[in-house]
C-alpha cells in the first residue's frame, strides 16, 4: 500500500535532514493518494501511500505514539486481522477503527521482535524506538513486499526501491560483480544466490521471512520462519482433504478482496487462476462487486505452430470458466504493438535491475496498466499455484512406486494416466523408469548437453569464482531431471526466488496502484499443502487431483478435468519482434563489439547463437539461442547504465 523510508543517523541529526529530502523525493514518481514524514532527533520516516484497503483511506504514516516512543512507517496488507485482536483483546469496534500499521504496531508493544512471526499477509515495516534508539524492521514470510537498505558508517537508511538510496550523500552508483555474475551463470528464473545482495554494491535487502535490527551501530538479521517442520495432516477420508482445503483457501482468497476499489484478476484456462476467480466471484458477488478478469490471448495475424497438447489461444476453456462462475467482466488482451523487446526499458526502469522472464513482460505490465485504468486496488494472480493448489507430478510420483516396488499399483497408475491423458503407456513406462533409476539410462542421454551457463563470459566467472559458489546449489545439479517431489519441498526455503517474486509484485504494484494479491502463496494455504499427503495429489490417473476434485462446483469440467492441452504463454512472443527483427540484430552487433561488456558477456557464444538463429520463425520462441540473446541485450542495456 505504500513506499516506505527512513534514515536512523545516531548523533547525526543535522546529517540526517540534509538526506530526508534526497529519500522523500526519490520516491515521487509513484501514484499516490497521501505522503507524510516524521522527525525525530536521530531519526527520519516517510511513506508515499497508495490507499487499498477501507482502514488505509486517511490513514497517518508514519504513525508516531508519544505514549510509547514508537514510530512505525510501513507497506502492509494484513490478511489475520481477526485473529491479532483475539489475541491482543481487542474489540471488533476498536478493530474497525485500528489501521493495519496500528495493529502492527500494537502488536510489537505485545511480542517485541517476535511480533513478525505473529503476521500473515504481504508486509514491510519499520519501528524506531525512540528511548531504546533502535530500529526494528520486517519483510513477510513469502517476500511479497521489498525493503532495501545501506550502511554507511553510522548511517543506516532505508527504502522500498534502491533508486533513492543511491541519491543519498556521498552515494555513488557502483555494479555488484558478485550479484551480477550470479544473475549471468543460474539459469532459472531467480537473479542471485545471495538472499541478502542487489545489483548495486553497498545496497542490501531484508531477505523473505527475516527481521533486521539495528542498536548501538550494530546491525542483525534474523530468520523468523522456515517450512522445514511441517507436520503432516492425516485425515479420515478424501471427503474431509477437499472440506480442508475449501476451508482453507477461501480463507485465503476472501482475505484478498479486502479493498474499497474494484478488484481484477489474472485469468488463464488452467486450474489456478480459475480456482481463485472461482472463488473470489461468489464474494464479490455477495458485496455487489462483479469482478473484472484479464486474459492474454494471441495477434490476431499469429498462427499456432505448437503440438495438439499445447494451446496457444485458451480463450475456449477461458469462456468456459466465465460462463460456468459468472459475476465477471471479460477482458481478452492482445496487446498489439509491444513485444518483450519494446518493453525491455520499460521493465528495466522499474525494477532497476535486470531480469529473466522477458516472454511474459508485455502482458503483465498490461494486466497492470488495465487494473490502474479500471480503478481496480487489487489484482488477483495465482502464480504460485504449481507448488501448492495445484502440486500433482503424476510422472514423478509413478517413478516413486517403481523404486518402492509398488508395481502393480505403478501399472494400473499408468493404465489410467494414458486413457486420461492420451499419452502412451509405452512412453510414461520409460520416463518412469528414466526418472527412478537414471543411471541405468546414461548411455541413452550421453548424447545431451548438459546445462551449464552460457550468457556468462569465463573470464569473469573466472574472476568472480561464481562456479565454485554456485556448484552445490540445484539450480546448476538438477535441471530437467529433477525430481519434483523434492524440488518442492526446496522450493518454499529457496528465499531467492521469493525475492524475485516479491520485486516483481512490488515494483509493478507500486507503479500501478494495483496490489498484486495471490491466494495461491498465502501462508496458510503453503503450509496445508505441504502437510497433504502425497496420495491425495495424483491418483486414479489424475495428476493435480486434489485441486480437481474441490473445485467442481466451482469449475467447469471441461477445465477442472482437462489433461489433454495445456496452455502455453506467451507463444507469440518472437512473431510479435519480427518487425524489428534487424533492429535488434544490430543491437546484438553493438553488443559483441561493446568494451563495457567485453569480458563479462560471452560474446562469443552470442555471434554463435545468432549464426543459428539466422532467420527468425515463431516457431523458433522455444530456441535457447533466442533466450540467451534476449537475456544477453536486457544485461547490455542496463549495464549501460554505468
Amino acid at each position: 500500500m505504500s513506499a516506505i523510508a527512513g534514515i536512523v543517523h545516531p548523533g547525526g541529526r543535522e546529517a540526517c535532514w540534509e538526506d530526508t529530502w534526497r529519500l522523500y523525493e526519490g520516491l515521487g514518481h509513484i501514484p499516490v493518494d497521501t505522503t507524510g514524514m516524521w522527525k525525530g532527533d536521530e531519526a527520519y520516516f516517510s511513506c508515499h501511500a497508495q490507499w487499498i484497503t477501507p482502514e488505509s483511506v486517511l490513514e497517518k504514516l508514519p504513525f508516531y505514539e508519544e505514549e510509547s516512543g514508537l514510530c512505525i512507517t510501513a507497506d502492509a496488507i494484513l490478511d489475520n486481522r481477526e485473529q491479532l485482536a483475539d489475541q491482543l483483546q481487542l474489540s471488533r469496534a476498536d478493530l474497525d477503527r485500528l489501521s493495519d500499521s496500528e495493529l502492527i504496531l500494537r502488536a510489537y508493544r505485545r511480542w517485541g521482535e517476535d511480533v513478525a512471526s505473529k503476521l500473515l499477509g504481504d508486509f514491510t515495516f519499520a519501528i524506531w524506538d525512540e528511548r531504546k534508539r533502535k530500529l526494528f524492521a520486517a519483510r513477510d514470510i513469502m517476500g511479497m513486499r521489498t525493503l532495501y537498505y545501506r550502511l554507511d558508517g553510522p548511517r543506516l537508511s532505508f527504502c522500498t526501491l534502491m533508486g533513492p538510496l543511491l541519491g543519498l550523500h556521498g552515494v555513488r552508483k557502483q555494479l555488484n560483480e558478485t550479484w551480477l555474475s550470479e544473475f549471468l551463470a543460474i539459469p532459472e528464473m531467480f537473479d542471485s544466490a545471495d538472499i541478502g545482495s542487489t545489483v548495486y554494491q553497498g545496497v542490501q535487502q531484508i531477505p523473505p521471512a527475516h527481521t533486521l535490527t539495528f542498536h548501538e551501530g550494530k546491525l542483525s538479521l534474523k530468520q523468523y520462519h522456515r517450512w522445514d517442520e511441517v507436520e503432516p495432516l492425516r485425515l479420515k477420508s478424501d471427503g474431509e482433504y477437499v472440506e480442508a482445503f475449501r476451508e482453507v483457501f477461501a480463507q485465503a482468497v476472501d482475505s484478498r478482496l479486502r479493498t474499497h476499489r474494484q478488484v481484477a484478476a489474472a485469468l488463464s484456462g488452467g486450474l489456478d487462476s480459475g480456482a481463485v476467480v472461482g472463488f473470489a466471484s461468489g464474494t464479490l458477488r455477495k458485496q455487489g462487486k462483479q469482478l473484472n478478469a484479464y486474459s492474454y490471448v494471441p495477434v490476431s495475424d499469429f498462427k499456432d505452430y505448437t503440438s495438439r497438447t499445447l494451446l496457444a489461444d485458451e480463450r475456449p476453456y477461458i469462456r468456459s470458466t466465465v460462463d460456468h462462475v459468472g459475476n465477471i467482466a471479460e477482458n481478452y488482451l492482445d496487446f498489439e504493438g509491444r513485444s518483450p523487446l519494446s518493453e525491455v526499458d520499460p521493465w528495466l526502469e522499474m525494477m532497476e535491475m535486470p531480469y529473466k522472464y522477458f516472454e511474459n513482460s508485455f502482458w503483465i505490465r498490461g494486466f497492470y496498466e488495465k487494473a490502474s485504468l479500471q480503478n481496480a486496488g487489487v489484482l488477483l494472480t495465482g502464480a504460485r499455484g504449481n507448488f501448492t493448489i495445484s502440486w500433482g507430478p503424476a510422472l514423478d510420483y509413478y517413478a516413486r512406486l517403481l523404486k518402492n516396488g509398488r508395481w502393480l499399483r505403478w501399472i494400473r497408475e499408468m493404465q489410467q494416466y494414458s486413457a486420461h491423458t492420451g499419452m502412451p503407456f509405452t512412453r510414461i513406462a520409460k520416463i518412469t523408469g528414466r526418472k527412478a533409476y537414471p543411471s541405468w539410462f546414461q548411455k541413452t542421454s550421453a548424447g545431451e548437453a548438459p546445462a551449464h551457463p552460457q550468457m556468462i563470459h569465463p573470464d569473469f566467472a573466472q574472476k568472480t569464482g561464481v562456479l565454485e559458489r554456485l556448484n552445490t546449489l540445484i539450480v546448476l545439479q538438477g535441471g530437467a531431471r529433477a525430481d519434483a517431489i523434492k524440488v518442492r519441498a526446496q522450493k518454499f526455503n529457496n528465499l531467492a526466488i521469493a525475492n524475485k517474486n516479491g520485486a516483481v509484485a512490488t515494483k509493478c504494484s507500486l507503479r500501478y496502484r494495483a496490489w498484486e494479491r495471490d491466494p495461491t502463496s498465502d501462508a496458510r494455504v503453503v503450509r496445508f499443502c505441504l502437510s497433504v499427503p502425497i496420495e491425495q495429489y495424483v491418483r486414479n490417473g489424475t495428476d493435480r487431483a486434489l485441486v480437481r476434485r474441490a473445485t467442481s462446483p466451482e469449475l467447469p469440467d471441461k477445465v477442472r478435468l482437462n489433461q489433454r492441452v495445456r496452455g502455453v504463454q506467451p507463444a507469440d512472443w518472437l512473431h510479435r519482434m519480427i518487425p524489428d527483427w534487424n533492429a535488434f540484430i544490430a543491437e546484438m552487433h553493438d553488443l559483441c563489439t561493446d568494451s563495457r561488456v567485453a569480458g563479462i558477456l560471452n560474446t562469443e557464444r552470442i555471434r554463435t547463437a545468432m549464426a543459428n538463429i539466422g532467420e527468425p520463425r515463431p516457431e523458433l520462441a522455444s530456441h535457447p539461442d533466442l533466450r540467451l540473446m534476449m537475456h544477453s541485450l536486457i544485461v547490455y542495456r542496463f549495464m549501460r547504465q554505468f
